[in-house]
């Protein structure tokens, strides 16, 4: 194997920009495909609320395509892999290139450079903007997709669907505002419940402040479970075991965080005893995710290689395709079993990757020998 990646500049070029139009392409395709059907799904309920129309469904529009862009950009660099190895094979370049004395890592490295940077530019965006769409999108869908209330000055963003114990009992919110005493909670509910779990009644109420200690329901509406009684009571306190502090620290959403803030989370949870293994292991996936698309070309090489009058490059390309969508269904489910705590959180972002990593370099190595 020749150690001399860059042979030729002019064949790099020229590999790296057939390789960049094709991940564009495909991305484009697919993301306007996707978006008109969330579009599709999502309008009925844009439109419920009073006073909104197309300025809003552009707004979810425009929330919506960052998530789409980032998630299905991995795979828009497997397909653009297996569609620009294809034709190289088909048009006998391949062939040509192997012909001039360059390995077959040679011939892959130009598409394996441009992933790294498509890998550099993912992270990054997930950071800048997928984050702060993240956030902005849950706390507008946690009102119904009406007017979000305004954060109190010196306040933090809306966090959106709060849920908190307070022993046996339960305390959630739609949106919650503010920090320290200042915190405001949006459409509240109460949960009473027995030590077994059995709700005894709730209670609803739209706003609920900081009383010290507890939280003050105001306009509060009771339903009894056992009686089947609703009544409307006067201002109630519940939940006086729930801080303020403790409640920054449960209504943490990792999604909404960029990878240093997450980081920051996690060592304050390690400070309050709290177990940190579902956001450890997103704070690792934050760096093994972006870095799906460089193992993109290694996977897909399959297709680059063997003559295509052969009949066997469709069948290559299938191979081609499966192992990187093999790598996608691994990677999520270890990512689900380390949320958990079935793997540690390492694993669970790094064990695919690296498997992955070496399945496709003995497919690599057994093809050029």
């Amino acid at each position: 194997m020749q150690l001399d990646f860059f042979p030729s500049r002019t064949l790099t070029l020229y590999l790296a920009k057939m390789f960049v139009v094709r991940i564009v392409a495909v991305l484009v395709m697919l993301v306007l495909v996707l978006l008109a059907l969330d579009l599709l799904s999502a309008t009925g309920k844009i439109l419920e609320a009073a006073g909104n129309g197309q300025a809003e469904i552009m707004r979810y529009a425009g929330l919506r395509l960052p998530q789409l862009v980032s998630r299905f950009l991995p795979y828009s660099v497997l397909l653009a892999t297996l569609i620009t190895l294809v034709t190289l094979n088909q048009n006998s370049e391949v062939v040509a290139m192997k012909a001039a004395g360059l390995s077959a890592h040679q011939v892959l490295f130009p598409l394996l450079l441009t992933a790294a940077v498509v890998s550099l530019l993912s992270f990054a965006f997930n950071e800048r903007v997928v984050t702060r769409a993240n956030a902005s999108l849950k706390a507008w869908e946690s009102v119904q997709y009406g007017p979000i209330p305004a954060t109190e000055a010196g306040g933090t963003s809306v966090r959106s669907n709060v849920y908190l114990t307070d022993g046996p009992n339960i305390l959630s919110a739609a949106t919650l505002m503010g920090t320290g005493d200042d915190i405001v909670l949006s459409n509240v509910t109460w949960y009473e419940r027995t030590p077994s779990g059995i709700i005894r009644q709730q209670v609803r109420s739209a706003r609920a402040t900081y009383a010290a200690p507890g939280w003050r329901l105001e306009q509060p509406q009771r339903f009894d479970v056992a009686g089947a009684i609703s009544e409307t009571l006067p201002p109630l306190v519940v939940g006086e075991g729930l801080t303020p502090d403790r409640i920054m620290l449960q209504s943490v959403d990792p999604d909404a965080q960029s990878f240093w803030e997450l980081g920051a989370t996690i060592d304050a949870f390690d400070a309050a005893g709290r177990n940190t293994d579902e956001m450890r292991a997103k704070w690792w996936h934050r760096l093994s995710g972006p870095l799906s698309a460089l193992l993109m070309p290694l996977l897909g090489s399959i297709a680059a290689f063997g003559l295509a009058r052969s009949g066997q490059l469709f069948v290559r390309a299938i191979i081609g395709m499966a192992l990187g969508f093999a790598y996608f269904v691994v990677d999520n489910a270890a990512l689900a079993m380390g949320s958990f705590g079935g793997y540690p959180p390492l694993l669970a972002a790094w064990a695919p990757f690296f498997l992955f990593l070496l399945l496709g370099e003995t497919v690599l190595i057994r093809t050029e020998e």
